[in-house]
């Protein structure tokens, strides 16, 4: 599980990749490109109370000169318990922090599955919505996120193969293409192109949220 997203370089030996804002939840230690140990288990719920016994179970107590976090879209709780895990344990470790999209890490899986291509991809999202973007053979965002009605989905992404936890469905519902339902796994981590990777680790939510102050 070598690739780009996880290179030595910058005084950077160790990566914890912690990925919790889907119904799976995973985590995984890197040191030098190279993958060491992780797990991902379908939780749905209960992410808070699996995450941090995950982490200590990995070497070294998952301890690495950097922490990688899922930024999302997915859920609000998901996405929020990843990131308060990695700033904790990076300013307990004096490490640092970096994002990455939970779509692009979905997108990144697909094509190394199937192949490099372009690809739509469909995930869950709020309020029987579905969280949609599309990528080119290299990773590049071709459309931009959006979170969409189940119909409004299948008439805007138009790439013949969708990837993710809603793939099947839009497939269905536009009448064509191939799905591959897959969820985002912290051990695929180095399957993301190097742009995948953000300083900038503000939650990406994907959608306005539900409750909104008075003006």
């Amino acid at each position: 599980m070598s690739g780009g997203a996880t290179p030595s370089d910058g005084g950077i030996s160790t990566t914890l990749v912690i990925d919790s804002a889907t119904d799976a939840c995973s985590v995984a230690l890197f040191r030098s490109g190279e993958f060491l140990a992780g797990e991902l288990r379908l939780l749905g719920r209960g992410h808070a109370e699996a995450l941090v016994p995950m982490i200590a179970a990995l070497p070294g107590r998952g301890r690495a000169d950097r922490i990688a976090v899922a930024l999302g879209p997915g859920s609000f709780t998901g996405v929020r318990v990843g990131l308060a895990a990695a700033r904790a344990l990076a300013l307990a470790w004096g490490g640092k922090v970096c994002g990455y999209s939970t779509l692009a890490l979905v997108a990144a899986m697909a094509r190394a599955e199937l192949g490099a291509q372009s690809l739509g991809i469909a995930m869950t999202g709020g309020h029987g919505e579905w969280f949609v973007e599309s990528y080119d053979e290299a990773g590049q965002v071709t459309f931009p996120l959006a979170s969409l009605a189940p119909a409004e989905a299948a008439q805007i992404l138009r790439d013949k193969l969708v990837a993710g936890s809603q793939a099947e469905a839009l497939v269905a519902e536009r009448g064509y293409g191939t799905a591959l339902s897959v969820l985002p796994d912290a051990r695929s981590f180095s399957l993301l192109p190097k742009q995948a990777l953000v300083q900038d680790t503000r939650p990406i939510y994907g959608r306005a949220p539900d409750a909104r102050l008075p003006t």
